[in-house]
């Protein structure tokens, strides 16, 4: 009979000689064309990252090997979306308001001004609506990409010029500075001209009189010294736009562990909402520099809003009409955003849906 000293020894050494547990690495290559400096960007490596490892952790089983490229080290700005479909890179931060041809249903908080000035609430909103119908994962499925989550880095659009405002009738006549879309919120104001730049540009466009005034947000403003040459801020609210997406190359993604999956699509939501109240606080923050920096606030009415609103085109039911026809459900996807905007507190002086 075996004595008990040397069956425990032999047990041990057994163990020694069994192959360690091998957890696996997974490389994962992600892009952006702005700088680490940018909001998002910072956001997606102390925040996005952490989080996915930390969930990883919890098995053991895998292991990301994170290679982020910034800056335009891989690709510009605007080719984000092409570089994440060539699998430039496998997970990237799509700006989406460079591509409203290939995305179009993105647009959807865009058309609905005058609802929402909570980045929180119309991230939530718009990530709900992209899980919920299928227009927007078709979009970028298209673009051989998964989607993750969407995300809102500005609070909200204001107005900000160089000579006094007081009130929506100041703007007549103007020519105004914007991104876009929202050069469309000028229509049904009475002699106003978009002026279509960037925010880099904003600033010596405002300084060289260019443009009169320009339509962005309050962090942007700070960032880029707005006060020194449009003193004065017309806060209207405009709303809250969402304008980046995550999303991982659909290649890349078919590969990857389902344990691996789960936790990129649960940090996505998280990130959504982080990134979603940094800009909620940053804004605060921002509007209060603005006027230490010597920029005057004025306040926009009620009435003057609806008023502003009742004037403009429903590019909403535009938007909307122009996805129905493409067989998509835009009228459906518009009532339900709305609607989710209202159940978070959120109604509209304008019902855009009608």
């Amino acid at each position: 009979m075996m004595n008990k000293g040397l069956a425990l020894g032999a047990l041990m050494a057994g163990l020694a000689a069994a192959p360690a547990f091998a957890q696996e690495t997974i490389k994962a290559v992600v892009i952006d064309g702005y700088p680490a400096r940018a909001l998002w960007v910072k956001e997606f490596t102390n925040f996005f990252i952490p989080e996915v490892d930390k969930k990883l952790a919890k098995t053991g089983n895998y292991q990301m090997d994170w290679q982020e490229s910034y800056g335009g080290s891989i690709v510009k700005p605007k080719g984000v979306l092409e570089g994440v479909k060539l699998g430039l890179g496998d997970i990237g931060i799509v700006t989406t308001i460079f591509h409203s041809s290939k995305l179009p249903s993105q647009a959807i908080s865009a058309v609905t001004p005058f609802v929402a000035a909570d980045a929180r609430a119309v991230a939530k909103a718009v990530d709900e609506i992209a899980k919920e119908y299928p227009t927007m994962q078709n979009e970028f499925d298209k673009q051989n990409q998964v989607y993750l989550a969407t995300g809102v880095v500005l609070d909200t659009y204001q107005v900000f010029s160089k000579e006094p405002v007081n009130s929506v009738s100041d703007i007549e006549g103007a020519k105004v500075a914007g991104a876009g879309m929202n050069l469309r919120y000028l229509e049904g104001i009475e002699g106003a001209a978009g002026v279509r730049g960037g925010l880099t540009d904003f600033y010596n466009m405002l300084d060289t009189g260019l443009v009169d005034k320009a339509m962005l947000w309050p962090e942007a403003a700070k960032t880029f010294k707005i006060a020194e040459v449009a003193p004065y801020m017309l806060r209207a609210d405009l709303g809250a736009v969402n304008s980046k997406t995550i999303t991982v190359n659909k290649d890349y993604w078919e590969g990857l562990p389902d344990e691996v999956k789960t936790a990129l699509e649960e940090v996505a939501v998280m990130y959504r909402d982080h990134v979603a109240g940094i800009a909620m606080d940053r804004a605060a923050e921002s509007r209060d520099a603005y006027a230490a920096a010597g920029g005057t606030i004025v306040d926009v009415t009620t009435e003057d809003r609806a008023k502003w609103a009742a004037a403009m085109p429903n590019i909403a039911a535009e938007w909307a009409k122009t996805l129905d026809k493409r067989g998509e459900p835009g009228s459906e996807m518009l009532s339900a955003y709305l609607g989710k905007l209202e159940a978070a507190g959120y109604t509209g002086v304008r019902n855009w849906a009608e």
